[in-house]
């Protein structure tokens, strides 16, 4: 803040936010100390480039009064973004009922002994669209996704690898996906489920199969040893 003998200003620089072809505003705040009226009038060195609303006017006592500053579309960037552009504003005591009408240039003419309060502020340029900052946890600056490796995969049962990554899906994925991936990983768990028991089921039935073979094979053993011995057995009582 800028503070004077008759009225305070803010900000101390008029920043406006630079786009090529853009136009761009800022506002500064123009506020009475003291209890009498307060004429005001704002010049700039460059006044084709900049619309100033109020350009002039009366602060009543003890108020404020907001003015506009508009920079027209500029064609080209200045070098390192640096503008020379400045603004003035001169301020002085007015008539009391003075009113914006009233404020000509013969108010701030140095005569008998008038003060006239100036004041200059440059003109700043700020990024329209500054860089948003890089959020935590992202892929450069973030810790490496833990995963199952080779080995783990062999050693590790389908339903645990499932369960884990399952639990891992809870505590890394945004929600939608993470119920998206969950009711996913469920259906694959189950589906696992079930093949690990037809599996056994069949492995069951395969035992089974050839258990009984061999069981077959012993009595068709027997039943050919009995019919040799018989064979046999016939031959010598023939003889």
């Amino acid at each position: 803040m800028t503070t004077g003998e008759f009225i305070n200003i803010y900000p101390t620089e008029l920043k406006f936010p630079f786009e090529l072809r853009k136009q761009s505003a800022c506002s500064m705040q123009l506020s009475n100390k003291t209890d009498q009226y307060i004429a005001f009038k704002v010049k700039t060195t460059n006044p084709k480039k900049y619309c100033v609303r109020p350009n002039a006017g009366v602060v009543l006592p003890g108020s404020s009064c907001n003015v506009t500053v508009t920079m027209q579309a500029q064609k080209e960037a200045p070098p390192d973004m640096q503008c020379k552009d400045k603004f003035l504003i001169q301020s002085a005591i007015a008539p009391t009922g003075t009113t914006n009408k009233d404020v000509t240039t013969e108010i701030f003419n140095r005569e008998d002994g008038k003060v006239i309060d100036e004041f200059k502020l440059r003109v700043v340029y700020v990024p329209a669209n500054p860089p948003s900052p890089v959020p935590e946890g992202s892929e450069e600056g973030g810790s490496p996704r833990t995963s199952l490796t080779e080995d783990d995969s062999k050693s590790t049962s389908l339903p645990e690898a499932v369960s884990r990554s399952l639990e891992e899906s809870k505590a890394k994925s945004s929600p939608s996906e993470a119920w998206s991936l969950i009711s996913r990983l469920t259906d694959e768990k189950a589906s696992a489920l079930q093949q690990n028991q037809k599996l056994r089921q069949e492995l069951e039935l395969v035992r089974k199969e050839i258990n009984k073979s061999n069981a077959g094979g012993v009595s068709m053993f027997v039943v050919l040893i009995g019919l040799i011995g018989l064979l046999v057995g016939y031959l010598i009582n023939k003889t």
